[in-house]
This record gives C-alpha cells, structure tokens and sequence, in this order.
C-alpha cells in the first residue's frame, strides 16, 4: 500500500494511492496516520478497507497539496555519516558506531513544498535519506526482528545549513532544525512492497544536475542494525521517523563547496518509493 496524506499543511487528511494510481480519501474512515493510528492496528485496518473497495471513499483531486506522509511524529532520529564515502567526504574519521542525532519535528514538511532560507544562513546543503516509519514500540529490540517494527518506507531529505551546524559548538541539531528542513514523502510504502531496504537506488538533482547517486547497500549500519541501535537508547513510538544517512555527493564535499541557492530546485528519489521537489526560497517566516 502507498499511504498519503493530503491537503493545506497543518490540515491535512489521509488517504491512499490505488495500484491504478488513483489517489482515494480515507479521512470518513481514518482521522490520521498519527501514533494512535500505528499503535492501534490501522495498517491492518487501513489494508482491510482498500481490499473491501475502498467503500464510502471518494478520489482526491490530483492537483491537491501532498502533505508528508505521517503525521507530525513525535521525533526525528537520523544517522549522520552512515555510507563510507559520505563520511570520506566530510573528512571527520570513519563511525565505528552510528552517529545519531535530531531534527526538531517543527521541521516536517511535505515532498514538494519549499525550502525556506533560514535567517543567516549561507551554506544551505542536501542529503537524500531512505527514512523508515516505525510501526510498533520498539525499545531493546533484537536485530533479528528489527524490520517486524517498520510500518513503511518513505523518501527524506535532511537539508541542513553547515555554518550552524559545524561552527556554532558543533550542534548538529542547530544546522538541521530549520523550518522546513525535513520534507519527507511523496507517500508512505509499506514494507511488503520493499523486498529489501538495502537494495534500493537514491539519488539527488538540483536544477537537473545528478548530484549524488548511490544505492542503500553501501550502507555501513543497515535498517535492522539501525532500528536496533536506536532502540538501545530511546523508547521509539509508533509513528516515529528515522533517516538512515545520505551517500556521498552533498554540497559540502564538493571542491569548491556548491551549497544551495535562493531558485534551485532540488529532486530527491529512492527506487520504488517515489521522487520528492523543493524550490529553494530566501527568507523567514514561521509556519502557522
């Protein structure tokens, strides 16, 4: 199943996408894709729904607003320098463990909506992730069943603006919090149409260019290894997203850097789950 969610951003309603690329409402059945509705068995329910034909649904209108696929989870875990050549790039050493940290939620946004510029910022950076939705509690959870946890996979990107996060006491969370920096989508696929997660092609344009290009089997921790990992030192919930690191290729890696500009547009995709866009914009506002 492909699970979207539709609408103005703050307001908006579930619903599926149809193999025949039909995108269909669920909100007369399903209030949201939130915690509650991961937690409660709604993928099953969600599942049984389409099965029966989808009754009392209506189509949604092509043109509508995607919003990300989930609701607002409750956190944003993400694993830094998690492909070799990616870390290479960045120069820091080689993880011997996965190197965690948040984005602030305040940052969710939808697959095709802009990036705004935050206030100072002059090196606005990319990063393509394969981003997984975990679907039960999952704490000290066995590497062995870590993928029984994961409701579905989606396409993420972590922009991040490098001067706050590597010249301001080295913050991650600072460069990578910025209103709209986590635009994840288009939709949610579940995992019985990803035969493996570390088998997946992703890659990244900005304004047509490839620019990065890799595979998620260059991976050094894989999904399971991720989910178990995290596990050890966080509760995560249902509805939870977790961004499992980007390939080599970003703006900082380039020589000289090529970071984003105010017009750019940027293309993120992984095999299978979709493409997302986002026009790169200058200024601050807050989203209501």
């Amino acid at each position: 199943m492909k699970l979207i969610r539709f609408g103005e951003h703050g307001r908006e309603e579930p619903g599926v996408i149809l193999p025949d690329g039909r995108r269909i409402d669920a909100s007369g059945e399903f209030s949201d894709y939130d915690e509650g509705f991961f937690a409660m068995g709604g993928l099953e329910s969600l599942a049984e729904w389409v099965a029966d034909g989808c009754p009392g649904g209506s189509e949604v209108d092509p043109l509508a607003r995607l919003g990300p696929p989930v609701d607002r989870p409750s956190k944003i875990v993400c694993v830094g320098k998690n492909y070799l050549e990616h870390a290479k790039e960045l120069d820091e050493g080689i993880p011997t463990e996965p190197a965690l940290f948040m984005k602030a939620t305040s940052a969710w946004s939808g697959p095709f909506d802009e990036v705004i510029t935050p206030r100072g910022s002059t090196q606005l950076d990319y990063e393509v992730e394969l981003a997984f939705v975990i679907g039960r509690t999952a704490s000290y959870v066995d590497e062995r069943e870590a993928l029984d946890f994961i409701a579905g996979y989606s396409v993420f990107c972590d922009y991040s603006e490098r001067v706050f996060q590597k010249e301001m006491g080295g913050q991650w969370t600072k460069g990578k919090s910025a209103d709209t920096f986590a635009p994840m989508g288009p939709w949610l696929t579940t995992p019985d149409e990803v035969a493996d997660p570390q088998k997946l092609r992703l890659w990244t344009k900005v304004n047509g260019e490839l620019r990065q290009n890799s595979w998620t089997g260059d991976m050094m921790f894989s999904v399971r290894q991720i989910v178990a990992y995290i596990s050890r030192f966080m509760t995560l919930l249902p509805g939870d997203v977790v961004a499992t690191g980007t390939p080599s290729g970003v703006a900082m890696g380039m020589n000289p850097p090529r970071w984003l500009l105010p017009g750019d547009f940027v293309e993120c995709g992984v095999e299978g789950l979709g493409e997302t866009g986002q026009r790169v914009v200058a200024g601050h506002h807050h989203l209501a």
